[in-house]
Protein backbone atom coordinates (compact mmCIF):
# COMPACT_ATOMS: atom_id res chain seq x y z
CA UNK A 1 0.00 0.00 0.00
CA UNK A 2 1.66 3.25 -1.14
CA UNK A 3 -0.57 5.60 1.12
CA UNK A 4 -0.27 3.28 4.40
CA UNK A 5 -0.61 5.02 7.64
CA UNK A 6 -1.58 8.59 5.93
CA UNK A 7 -4.46 10.86 6.22
CA UNK A 8 -6.25 12.46 3.42
CA UNK A 9 -8.78 15.13 2.87
CA UNK A 10 -11.18 14.66 -0.42
CA UNK A 11 -13.36 17.57 -1.22
CA UNK A 12 -16.27 17.21 -4.03
CA UNK A 13 -16.41 13.03 -3.08
CA UNK A 14 -19.35 12.58 -3.53
CA UNK A 15 -19.04 11.67 -7.28
CA UNK A 16 -17.00 11.49 -10.16
CA UNK A 17 -13.83 12.41 -9.85
CA UNK A 18 -13.42 13.01 -6.08
CA UNK A 19 -15.08 9.63 -5.29
CA UNK A 20 -13.33 7.59 -7.41
CA UNK A 21 -10.24 9.13 -6.59
CA UNK A 22 -10.79 8.75 -2.32
CA UNK A 23 -11.93 5.20 -3.12
CA UNK A 24 -8.34 4.86 -4.71
CA UNK A 25 -6.59 6.44 -1.92
CA UNK A 26 -8.26 4.34 0.97
CA UNK A 27 -7.47 1.10 -1.44
CA UNK A 28 -4.08 2.09 -0.68
CA UNK A 29 -4.03 2.84 2.62
CA UNK A 30 -4.86 6.24 3.54
CA UNK A 31 -7.61 6.92 6.01
CA UNK A 32 -10.02 9.05 4.00
CA UNK A 33 -11.88 12.15 4.73
CA UNK A 34 -14.74 12.58 2.28
CA UNK A 35 -16.10 16.27 2.45
CA UNK A 36 -19.17 17.67 -0.08
CA UNK A 37 -21.95 19.55 0.71
CA UNK A 38 -24.54 16.48 0.50
CA UNK A 39 -24.36 14.37 3.24
CA UNK A 40 -26.12 11.04 1.33
CA UNK A 41 -23.16 11.34 -1.40
CA UNK A 42 -20.76 11.16 1.03
CA UNK A 43 -21.92 7.78 2.74
CA UNK A 44 -22.19 5.79 -0.20
CA UNK A 45 -18.55 7.02 -0.99
CA UNK A 46 -17.12 6.29 2.75
CA UNK A 47 -19.70 2.44 2.80
CA UNK A 48 -17.67 1.71 -0.57
CA UNK A 49 -14.80 2.54 1.19
CA UNK A 50 -15.42 0.32 4.23
CA UNK A 51 -16.95 -2.73 2.53
CA UNK A 52 -13.48 -2.39 0.63
CA UNK A 53 -11.32 -2.75 3.86
CA UNK A 54 -10.38 0.65 4.31
CA UNK A 55 -11.28 3.54 6.82
CA UNK A 56 -13.09 6.85 5.77
CA UNK A 57 -15.18 9.26 7.59
CA UNK A 58 -17.84 11.56 6.18
CA UNK A 59 -17.61 15.82 6.50
CA UNK A 60 -20.61 18.06 5.50
CA UNK A 61 -19.37 21.06 4.55
CA UNK A 62 -19.54 23.75 1.60
CA UNK A 63 -16.22 24.94 0.43
CA UNK A 64 -17.07 28.23 -0.59
CA UNK A 65 -17.57 29.40 3.70
CA UNK A 66 -14.74 29.87 5.21
CA UNK A 67 -16.03 28.35 8.92
CA UNK A 68 -17.42 25.44 7.79
CA UNK A 69 -13.85 24.92 5.93
CA UNK A 70 -12.35 25.19 9.01
CA UNK A 71 -14.27 23.11 11.33
CA UNK A 72 -14.25 20.39 8.48
CA UNK A 73 -10.41 20.42 8.38
CA UNK A 74 -10.69 20.27 12.29
CA UNK A 75 -13.00 17.37 12.10
CA UNK A 76 -10.37 15.58 10.40
CA UNK A 77 -7.74 16.20 12.53
CA UNK A 78 -9.13 15.92 15.71
CA UNK A 79 -10.01 12.42 14.43
CA UNK A 80 -7.15 11.01 13.18
CA UNK A 81 -4.14 13.50 14.30
CA UNK A 82 -2.72 14.73 11.30
CA UNK A 83 -3.21 15.54 7.40
CA UNK A 84 -1.18 14.30 4.57
CA UNK A 85 -2.45 14.72 1.31
CA UNK A 86 -5.43 17.18 0.22
CA UNK A 87 -7.37 16.57 -2.70
CA UNK A 88 -9.06 20.01 -3.71
CA UNK A 89 -11.80 18.88 -5.93
CA UNK A 90 -14.82 20.30 -5.42
CA UNK A 91 -16.33 22.81 -8.09
CA UNK A 92 -18.85 23.07 -10.26
CA UNK A 93 -19.50 24.58 -13.97
CA UNK A 94 -21.68 27.66 -13.37
CA UNK A 95 -23.44 29.23 -15.91
CA UNK A 96 -21.59 29.42 -19.68
CA UNK A 97 -23.20 32.41 -21.15
CA UNK A 98 -22.15 35.77 -23.22
CA UNK A 99 -19.92 38.03 -20.57
CA UNK A 100 -23.08 40.70 -21.31
CA UNK A 101 -25.52 37.99 -20.42
CA UNK A 102 -23.57 36.84 -17.12
CA UNK A 103 -25.26 37.93 -13.84
CA UNK A 104 -22.73 39.25 -11.35
CA UNK A 105 -24.18 36.64 -8.90
CA UNK A 106 -23.18 33.52 -11.27
CA UNK A 107 -19.84 35.26 -11.70
CA UNK A 108 -19.24 35.22 -8.16
CA UNK A 109 -21.19 31.58 -7.53
CA UNK A 110 -18.68 30.16 -10.05
CA UNK A 111 -15.47 31.80 -8.82
CA UNK A 112 -16.54 31.20 -4.68
CA UNK A 113 -16.82 27.77 -5.35
CA UNK A 114 -14.17 26.96 -7.49
CA UNK A 115 -11.35 29.47 -6.72
CA UNK A 116 -12.52 30.83 -3.06
CA UNK A 117 -13.15 27.22 -2.57
CA UNK A 118 -9.87 25.91 -3.25
CA UNK A 119 -8.12 28.80 -1.43
CA UNK A 120 -10.15 28.13 2.00
CA UNK A 121 -9.41 24.58 1.82
CA UNK A 122 -5.70 25.26 1.54
CA UNK A 123 -5.49 27.88 3.88
CA UNK A 124 -6.79 25.87 6.61
CA UNK A 125 -4.92 22.34 5.66
CA UNK A 126 -1.73 23.52 5.13
CA UNK A 127 -0.90 24.78 8.84
CA UNK A 128 -1.34 20.85 9.32
CA UNK A 129 0.43 19.38 6.15
CA UNK A 130 3.40 21.62 7.56
CA UNK A 131 3.64 19.14 10.71
CA UNK A 132 5.17 16.14 8.41
CA UNK A 133 5.30 17.55 4.73
CA UNK A 134 2.96 16.35 2.18
CA UNK A 135 1.16 16.42 -1.35
CA UNK A 136 -1.82 19.01 -2.45
CA UNK A 137 -3.23 17.96 -5.53
CA UNK A 138 -5.78 20.89 -7.21
CA UNK A 139 -8.39 19.79 -9.97
CA UNK A 140 -8.49 22.51 -12.25
CA UNK A 141 -9.17 21.63 -16.30
CA UNK A 142 -8.08 22.22 -19.80
CA UNK A 143 -10.53 25.44 -19.52
CA UNK A 144 -8.62 28.50 -19.04
CA UNK A 145 -4.97 26.91 -19.50
CA UNK A 146 -4.91 25.10 -23.20
CA UNK A 147 -8.29 25.67 -24.43
CA UNK A 148 -10.16 28.82 -24.59
CA UNK A 149 -13.25 27.83 -27.29
CA UNK A 150 -15.74 26.55 -24.70
CA UNK A 151 -18.42 29.78 -25.68
CA UNK A 152 -19.68 31.40 -22.48
CA UNK A 153 -17.25 29.35 -19.83
CA UNK A 154 -15.59 32.90 -18.85
CA UNK A 155 -16.07 32.69 -15.10
CA UNK A 156 -15.10 28.75 -15.04
CA UNK A 157 -11.65 29.29 -17.03
CA UNK A 158 -10.83 32.09 -14.88
CA UNK A 159 -11.35 30.28 -11.67
CA UNK A 160 -9.49 27.19 -13.27
CA UNK A 161 -6.74 29.60 -14.35
CA UNK A 162 -6.46 31.10 -11.11
CA UNK A 163 -6.38 27.63 -9.60
CA UNK A 164 -3.30 27.13 -11.89
CA UNK A 165 -1.57 29.97 -10.67
CA UNK A 166 -2.33 29.69 -6.94
CA UNK A 167 -0.81 26.06 -6.97
CA UNK A 168 2.34 27.55 -8.87
CA UNK A 169 2.61 30.13 -6.13
CA UNK A 170 2.27 27.73 -3.35
CA UNK A 171 4.58 25.26 -4.62
CA UNK A 172 7.39 27.47 -3.63
CA UNK A 173 6.21 28.81 -0.40
CA UNK A 174 5.62 25.62 1.10
CA UNK A 175 8.40 23.66 -0.24
CA UNK A 176 11.21 24.35 2.65
CA UNK A 177 8.17 22.66 4.78
CA UNK A 178 7.85 19.39 2.46
CA UNK A 179 4.82 20.33 1.05
CA UNK A 180 4.19 19.33 -2.22
CA UNK A 181 1.47 21.72 -4.58
CA UNK A 182 0.35 19.88 -8.28
CA UNK A 183 -2.15 20.56 -10.79
CA UNK A 184 -4.56 18.21 -12.60
CA UNK A 185 -6.12 19.27 -15.57
CA UNK A 186 -8.71 17.12 -16.89
CA UNK A 187 -10.24 17.23 -20.18
CA UNK A 188 -13.77 15.88 -21.17
CA UNK A 189 -14.65 12.93 -18.30
CA UNK A 190 -17.49 11.01 -17.90
CA UNK A 191 -18.96 12.49 -14.81
CA UNK A 192 -21.57 14.15 -13.05
CA UNK A 193 -20.71 17.98 -13.04
CA UNK A 194 -22.98 18.58 -16.32
CA UNK A 195 -25.79 18.64 -13.96
CA UNK A 196 -24.36 22.32 -12.33
CA UNK A 197 -23.91 23.44 -15.86
CA UNK A 198 -26.54 26.04 -16.56
CA UNK A 199 -26.23 27.10 -20.93
CA UNK A 200 -28.06 30.31 -21.94
CA UNK A 201 -28.26 32.05 -25.09
CA UNK A 202 -24.64 30.81 -26.35
CA UNK A 203 -26.13 30.59 -30.13
CA UNK A 204 -25.10 34.99 -29.87
CA UNK A 205 -21.74 34.43 -29.16
CA UNK A 206 -21.23 33.19 -32.98
CA UNK A 207 -18.51 30.70 -31.94
CA UNK A 208 -19.29 27.06 -33.40
CA UNK A 209 -20.32 24.13 -31.32
CA UNK A 210 -19.81 21.52 -33.13
CA UNK A 211 -16.59 20.07 -34.35
CA UNK A 212 -15.53 16.74 -36.46
CA UNK A 213 -15.76 13.06 -34.21
CA UNK A 214 -12.11 12.04 -33.25
CA UNK A 215 -11.15 15.18 -30.74
CA UNK A 216 -10.10 12.73 -28.29
CA UNK A 217 -6.97 11.47 -29.75
CA UNK A 218 -5.87 8.93 -28.03
CA UNK A 219 -8.63 6.77 -27.05
CA UNK A 220 -11.19 8.01 -29.42
CA UNK A 221 -13.75 8.56 -25.94
CA UNK A 222 -13.60 10.62 -23.12
CA UNK A 223 -11.75 9.90 -20.13
CA UNK A 224 -13.38 8.47 -16.71
CA UNK A 225 -13.16 9.07 -13.33
CA UNK A 226 -10.87 6.39 -12.46
CA UNK A 227 -8.48 7.11 -15.25
CA UNK A 228 -7.72 10.72 -13.21
CA UNK A 229 -7.81 9.09 -9.86
CA UNK A 230 -4.69 7.45 -11.19
CA UNK A 231 -3.02 10.21 -11.48
CA UNK A 232 -4.07 11.78 -8.10
CA UNK A 233 -2.59 8.75 -6.57
CA UNK A 234 0.32 9.13 -8.04
CA UNK A 235 1.08 12.47 -6.68
CA UNK A 236 -0.32 11.70 -3.47
CA UNK A 237 2.41 9.13 -3.03
CA UNK A 238 5.96 8.88 -2.66
CA UNK A 239 6.54 8.41 -6.52
CA UNK A 240 6.03 12.03 -7.33
CA UNK A 241 8.23 12.96 -4.13
CA UNK A 242 10.23 15.74 -6.55
CA UNK A 243 7.50 17.11 -9.21
CA UNK A 244 5.93 19.97 -7.47
CA UNK A 245 4.40 23.54 -9.02
CA UNK A 246 3.39 20.97 -12.43
CA UNK A 247 0.53 21.16 -14.40
CA UNK A 248 -0.47 17.51 -15.60
CA UNK A 249 -3.03 17.17 -18.17
CA UNK A 250 -5.47 14.01 -18.38
CA UNK A 251 -6.73 14.29 -21.56
CA UNK A 252 -6.31 11.99 -24.36
CA UNK A 253 -4.52 15.42 -26.16
CA UNK A 254 -7.51 16.17 -26.83
CA UNK A 255 -6.55 20.04 -25.51
CA UNK A 256 -3.76 19.83 -28.17
CA UNK A 257 -6.35 20.13 -30.94
CA UNK A 258 -7.46 23.58 -29.12
CA UNK A 259 -10.78 22.75 -29.06
CA UNK A 260 -13.51 22.55 -26.40
CA UNK A 261 -13.00 20.25 -23.61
Amino acid sequence: MQLRDRVALVTGAGSGIGKASAILLAKEGARVAALSRTREQLEETVSEIEAAGGEGMVVVADTSKPDQVEGAVRQVVERWGRLDIVFANAGVNGVWAPIEELEVDEWRKTVDINLTGTFLTLKYAVPHLKERGGSVIVNASVNGTRVFSNSGATAYASSKAGQVAMARMLALELATSKVRVNTICPGAIETEIGENTEHRDLDRIGFPQEFPAGIHPLAGRPGTSDEVAQLVLFLASDAARHVTGTEIYVDGGESLLGLKG
